[in-house]
């Protein structure tokens, strides 16, 4: 089942921590410190998806508004609840600021993840992040569209679980890649990279 306790997300992001990688054998990629400080060229473009609260969400939707994009899943065990947990702790530290961005979790695995069970497991994040939906050509298309990946990978119960990158992506307010966020990072650099993105505009 989707996890639901937010406050357990805040026990893995501590177990995570002391691992030294922040992965469960699902996640097959996640920025680096060196990719995050450095953004990659080709990163974003067009997409078109649906939000757990019925809204078309478009690149064009978006234009003007930085916005945060995670891949992940909702039966993910640990890494998506604890870092959709993050970005709901990062909003809060932000304050007001967080008003003018957009976080976006996308599901990549549309074929469990009904827009049913996408409005339930919101419930236990900030209002303000939109889990987002697609076809699976839909799903594709924004992957590609990023650079991430993803696949399924067969259970021994005969279910499955998913593979993805792990990457937060920070865009700017033209769909730019303009950093990352990598969860090894002080809170306080996560902070102001929010901050920087966030930052009234000129």
């Amino acid at each position: 089942m989707p996890w639901k306790t937010a406050g357990l997300c805040a026990v893995a992001l501590a177990a995570g921590a002391s691992l030294g990688l922040y992965r469960e054998g699902l996640i097959f990629r996640e920025a680096g410190p060196s990719e995050a400080a450095a953004p990659a060229r080709g990163i974003g473009g067009s997409f078109a998806l649906t939000s757990h609260r019925g809204d078309l969400v478009t690149d064009a939707t978006l234009k003007g508004r930085p916005f945060l994009m995670f891949f992940g899943f909702t039966h993910c065990p640990v890494v998506c609840p604890t870092t959709l947990f993050d970005v709901t702790e990062l909003l809060r530290e932000l304050g007001p600021e967080a008003d003018r961005l957009q976080a976006l979790f996308v599901t990549v695995d549309p074929e469990r993840d009904t827009p049913e069970i996408l409005t339930e497991y919101m419930r236990s994040f900030d209002e303000r992040i939109m889990a987002l939906r697609g076809t699976p050509a839909q799903t594709d298309a924004v992957v590609r569209a990023f650079g991430a990946e993803y696949r399924k990978v067969a259970t021994g119960d005969g279910s499955y679980t998913v593979d993805h990158t792990a990457t937060v992506y920070v865009m700017d307010r033209e769909g730019r890649l303009a950093t990352t966020l990598d969860m090894h990072e002080p809170r306080d650099t996560r902070l102001a990279k929010l901050r920087r993105i966030a930052g009234p505009q000129s």
